[in-house]
C-alpha cells in the first residue's frame, strides 16, 4: 500500500473548527488543549497575569503543567501533559535564531519537571495557526495523528493507519500526505519520535524542517529527559501543523523597523567574522571538538579523561572538508544567518534495518561527536554519523545515549558486566559495531538494549542489586544528576561548571550555564562570590531564550568587533542589547537588560518550587557524582598526576611526595568536595535561596513571584 492509499485509510476520530485571529505583538493569547484519551479539543485564554509573569515558551509550559498535575502525578499518568510553546519572538524572520520551541513535561528519567528546546518549523507554525501553546493530555487507545490546519482553521485527530515508526520516514510520509503539492512541503511542520521511544525511558522528540535547496525533510531534536517516551506512552504518533506560507510580518510586531535593523547588523557580523571565529556556517557546533580536546575538556572513556591522542581523528576540519555539504543555507528556521544545522548528504548506512540506504544525517553537532565518539572511544566520524542517524530516527537523545553507553563500557571493563550479562556482546571502549547492535536492540524492544534504555540511574540500581556491584563506585562513575545524564564536557577543573551542571533545575545540561572557559581557562571567576554571580546571571540569561523563542547560539558563537574592550565582555553586551531591542520591538514592552533577567528569575524560581512540590529541588538533589569533580580511579589520577600533585601542594597545603597514591586521592577528594559545598552556599545566597536551596519568601516578594500557591509549598521549608 503506497502513502496515498494509506492516507485514505486514516480514520477521523474528531474534527474541531476554531476561529482564527492574527497575532498581535507576538501573541495570540490562546492555548490549544487536546486530550487524546477523550478526543476533547478546546481553546483556553491566557490570563494577563500568566502572560506578564511567564512570558511564553518554557514559562507557559511550566504554568500549564503545574495547573494540570498534582504532586503525586507520575510521568505515565494520563494527567501528565506535553506542552509545546515558542514564545513571543518565535517565528519572526528578521533576526537570526528565532525558530526555537520549548517542550515541557514530567520526565520518565527524573520524575520531575523537564524542559527541552528544539528548532524546526512546528513551533512557529503553531503560532501562525492561532495558538501560543499546545497542551496535550490523556492517553489514546491506539496510535493517533493530530493535524492542526492553520489554513482552514480546523483541528483533526486521526487513527494511525500504519505509517512508518521511524522519524526520517514518517516525516517524509506525513509531509507528502498533508501538503497539497510539493511546493507546499515548506509549509508543513511535524512532531514525531521513533521506535526506541516505545521501549525506553530516554526517548526524544523530533521536529521537522523542510530544506528547499536539498528538497528534503530534515529533523531537529528535543532530546533531554525522555519526552519522546511520554509522547509514545500517550500513543501520539505525530502532530502536524500546516500554514499558508511564511512571509512578511505574521507576528504583527510593534516595531518592525527596529527589529530589521538589528537583524541586518547581526547578519553583517556573521558574514564578516564567522570564518575567522567559529566557522559555524562550515562546521556547525562541532567546530569545538578539537578545541575541547586541546584544553582537556573532551569527554573520553566515560569522562575519565579530557583528551586523547586520537582526538585528531575527529578534528572538526574533517567535517568541513569531507562530510558536510557546504554553500547551502543550513538554517532550521527561516532567516537565520548562522546556518549551523549542517548536514551529511548521501551517507550510506552500514548497520541496522536501513543498511545500504543513502540518507541525509543532520549533524553531528558537538554533543553527538563527543558523546557518541570520544566518550565511547570511537574516534571515527563514519561511526559517529551512523550513530547520529539512528539515534535521530529511532527517537534517542544522542547526549543521553553517549553517556549511558560510556557508563556501560566502563562497567564492562571493570568486570561488572560480561558477555553473559550483555547477551554475548563485548562492550569495552571502542566497540562501535556492538554499541550499534545495542541501539538496534532497543529499537526492536529486546536484549541488552532494554537495559541501556533505562538510563544510568536505573542501570546503577540494577547492577548493584543483581550483579553485586559496589554502590560507591557506581555512584562515582555514573554521570547523572537528578536522573539526567551529563552533557559532554569534562568539568573536573572548573568548579563553576560543576555548579552549572549539578545545580540545574532539570539536571546536567549545558544550556543553563557553560562557564568552563571563564572559570578554568581565563580565570575570570577566582572567588566563590564571582562564581556565584556567574551562576546567577548566566542561568537566568539563558532561561530567557527559552521564554521568548530564541536560539542561544547567535548570542556568543560570533563575537562583535570591539567586544573585548567593553565592560563585562563575557556577556557579549552588544548582543544582549540586540535581544532587548528585538523583544521590545516585537511585544511593545519597554524592558532593559535588567528586566530581561527579572523575567527569567520569576520562571526559574517557579521551576525550582515546582520541583520542591514534587519532592525534589533541595540541596541534596544538587549533589554531583565525584567524577564530575575529580579523579575516581588510580589510572585517572595518574593521567594528570603532575597537575593534581601541584594542586595538593599549592591549594590544599600538603606535601604529596610523602603520601601514597591512595592518600593523595583521598585528600584531593575531601578538598574538592568541600569546595563544592562552599559553592552551593554562595550560589544559594546569591539566588535568594536558603541554605537548603529553597527560595525565600522575601526573595519571591522582591521579584514579584509571591504567588499563594508557591508560598504554600515553601513556607514549611523556610
Amino acid at each position: 500500500m503506497n502513502i496515498h492509499e494509506m492516507a485514505k485509510q486514516m480514520k477521523l476520530l474528531k474534527k474541531w473548527n476554531y476561529e482564527w485571529k492574527p497575532l498581535y505583538r507576538g501573541y495570540t493569547d490562546k492555548v490549544l488543549y487536546i486530550n487524546v484519551g477523550s478526543n476533547d479539543v478546546k481553546e483556553k485564554i491566557v490570563p494577563p497575569q500568566v502572560k506578564e509573569k511567564f512570558i511564553g515558551g518554557k514559562g507557559y509550559g511550566l504554568r500549564l503543567l503545574w495547573d494540570a498535575t498534582t504532586p503525586t502525578t507520575r510521568w505515565n499518568d494520563p494527567e501528565n501533559e506535553i506542552i509545546i510553546s515558542s514564545g513571543p519572538v518565535g517565528g519572526i524572520t528578521q533576526y537570526s535564531g528565532t525558530g526555537k520551541s520549548l517542550i515541557v513535561s514530567l520526565s520518565p528519567q527524573t520524575d520531575s519537571v523537564m524542559d527541552s528546546n528544539v528548532g524546526g518549523f512546528f513551533g512557529p507554525f503553531l503560532k501562525f495557526s492561532g495558538y501560543d501553546a499546545l497542551e496535550l493530555q490523556g492517553k489514546a487507545d491506539k496510535d493517533v495523528i493530530i493535524y492542526i490546519d492553520g489554513i482552514n482553521h480546523t483541528v483533526e485527530i486521526y487513527e494511525d493507519p500504519g505509517f512508518s515508526k521511524d522519524s526520517h520516514l514518517l516525516g517524509e510520509e506525513l509531509t507528502e500526505v498533508f501538503a497539497e503539492e510539493e511546493k507546499d512541503y515548506k509549509n508543513i511542520g511535524i512532531v514525531s519520535t521513533g521506535a526506541a521511544a516505545d521501549h525506553s525511558l530516554i526517548g526524544m522528540i523530533n521536529f521537522t524542517f523542510y530544506d528547499p535547496k536539498r528538497k528534503k525533510v530534515r529533523l531537529k531534536q528535543a532530546g533531554r529527559g525522555g519526552l519522546g517516551t511520554v509522547m509514545r506512552d500517550k500513543k501520539i504518533k505525530a502532530i502536524v501543523a500546516r500554514v499558508d506560507g511564511v512571509k512578511g510580518n505574521l507576528n504583527n510586531v510593534a516595531n518592525l523597523e527596529a527589529i530589521t535593523e538589528r537583524g541586518r547588523s547581526y547578519q553583517a557580523e556573521i558574514r564578516e567574522l564567522d570564518d575567522h571565529q567559529c566557522q559555524m556556517r562550515k562546521k556547525g557546533t562541532a567546530n569545538i571538538v578539537n578545541v575541547m580536546n586541546d584544553y582537556d575538556l573532551l569527554p573520553t572513556h566515560n569522562f575519565k579523561f579530557g583528551s586523547s591522542a586520537d582526538g585528531k581523528k575527529i578534528h572538526s576540519d574533517l567535517l568541513r572538508d569531507k562530510y558536510f555539504t557546504l554553500g547551502i543555507p543550513d538554517g532550521c528556521w527561516i532567516g537565520c544567518a548562522m546556518s549551523c544545522s549542517k548536514g551529511v548528504d548521501d551517507f550510506v548506512l552500514k548497520t541496522g534495518p536501513y543498511k545500504g540506504t543513502k540518507v541525509i544525517v543532520d549533524g553531528p553537532e558537538y554533543e553527538t561527536a563527543a558523546g557518541c565518539g570520544s566518550n565511547l572511544g570511537v574516534f571515527d566520524y563514519d561511526g559517529i554519523i551512523e550513530a547520529n542517524f539512528y539515534c535521530d530516527t529511532y527517537g534517542i537523545c544522542t547526549i543521553t545515549w553517549g553517556t549511558c553507553m560510556a557508563f556501560v563500557m566502563e562497567c564492562y571493563e571493570n568486570g561488572i558486566l560480561n558477555k553473559e550479562r550483555t547477551g554475548g556482546l563485548d562492550l569495552s571502549f571502542g566497540q562501535f559495531e556492538n554499541m550499534m547492535e545495542v541501539m538496534h536492540q532497543l529499537a526492536r524492544g529486546e536484549g541488552f538494549g532494554l537495559v541501556v534504555g533505562q538510563g544510568v540511574r536505573k542501570m546503577k540500581e540494577k547492577f548493584i542489586k543483581e550483579y553485586g556491584a559496589d554502590p560507591a563506585f557506581l555512584q562515582d562513575i555514573g554521570m547523572e544528576n537528578k536522573g539526567l545524564e551529563y552533557s559532554q564536557y569534562v568539568s573536573k577543573e572548573s568548579l563553576a561548571q560543576q555548579g552549572g551542571y549539578a545545580m540545574t533545575n532539570k539536571g546536567p545540561q549545558h544550556d543553563e550555564a557553560w562557564l568552563i572557559f571563564m572559570d578554568m581557562v581565563n580565570n575570570q571567576l577566582p572567588s566563590f562570590e564571582d562564581k556565584a554571580e556567574a551562576l546567577h546571571y548566566f542561568p537566568m540569561f539563558r532561561t530567557w531564550f527559552g521564554l521568548n523563542g530564541f536560539c542561544k547560539l547567535p548570542w556568543n558563537d560570533v563575537v562583535p568587533k570591539g567586544n573585548a574592550q567593553l565592560p563585562e565582555p563575557h556577556k557579549i553586551p552588544g548582543h544582549v542589547d540586540n535581544y532587548v531591542a528585538v523583544h521590545n520591538g516585537v511585544t511593545g514592552n519597554n524592558i532593559d537588560k535588567h528586566g530581561l533577567i527579572l523575567q527569567s528569575e520569576r520562571v526559574y524560581n517557579f521551576q525550582r518550587i515546582f520541583n520542591i512540590r514534587r519532592g525534589y529541588g533541595l540541596r541534596k538533589h544538587d549533589a554531583q557524582p565525584y567524577r564530575a569533580c575529580g579523579p575516581v580511579t588510580k589510572e585517572e589520577y595518574l593521567s594528570r598526576e603532575e597537575r593534581y600533585d601541584k594542586q595538593l601542594k599549592e591549594q590544599v597545603g600538603v606535601d604529596p611526595t610523602t603520601m601514597s597514591l591512595e592518600e593523595k586521592m583521598a585528600t584531593l577528594r575531601k578538598y574538592r568536595e568541600g569546595r563544592y559545598e562552599q559553592l552551593l552556599d554562595a550560589v544559594y545566597k546569591r539566588r535568594g535561596w536558603n541554605n537548603n536551596g529553597v527560595p525565600t519568601i522575601e526573595h519571591l516578594q522582591k521579584i514579584g513571584m509571591d504567588l499563594p500557591e508557591l508560598i504554600e509549598v515553601i513556607k514549611p521549608l523556610q
